[in-house]
């Protein structure tokens, strides 16, 4: 076959009117804070390597996070060293008032401490580890001073 021929048998290609995209609905992305409460010395490198890939490198340090269902995996992963839930946007207004950064925080020891278990009890039997819910709110408010 030629060059001619190969030019005859190709059909020109009509233009096919764009469809519109169909857009995601759009829902309010919902925000997680996680707090590293116990510290890590003597801890499995896959947990150690999980928080640091959150970016928690020392004790109460907190980071705000997307609530994505990867991040639920690796929170569920250490959930024996952190503490999370779903913060306000109140809350991440305070934290960058008075910490001044965007989406990592270093935070104080919380007043009257973590809880009446201490930090090695998950938070539904008193302690403070796991998933606390909005009151990880009163939590940072604590930690902030």
């Amino acid at each position: 076959m030629t060059n001619e021929e190969k030019q005859e048998k190709v059909e020109p290609t009509e233009a096919k009117p764009s469809e519109p995209k169909k857009e995601a609905p759009t829902k309010k992305s919902e925000k997680v804070a996680v707090i590293l409460v116990r510290g890590m010395v003597k801890v499995n490198k896959e947990i150690k390597d999980t928080t640091y890939m959150l970016r928690l490198r020392k004790k109460n340090c907190c980071v705000i996070l997307e609530k994505t269902e990867s991040m639920m995996g690796m929170l569920n992963k250490i959930k024996y060293y952190v503490t999370w839930g779903d913060v306000s946007d109140e809350t991440i207004k305070k934290l960058v008032e008075k910490k001044g950064q965007k989406g990592y925080f270093n935070l104080n020891s919380p007043k009257k401490g973590f809880g009446r278990k201490g930090i090695k009890t998950v938070f539904k039997l008193g302690g403070a580890l796991g998933d606390r819910g909005d009151k990880i709110n009163d939590l940072i408010e604590r930690m902030l001073g």
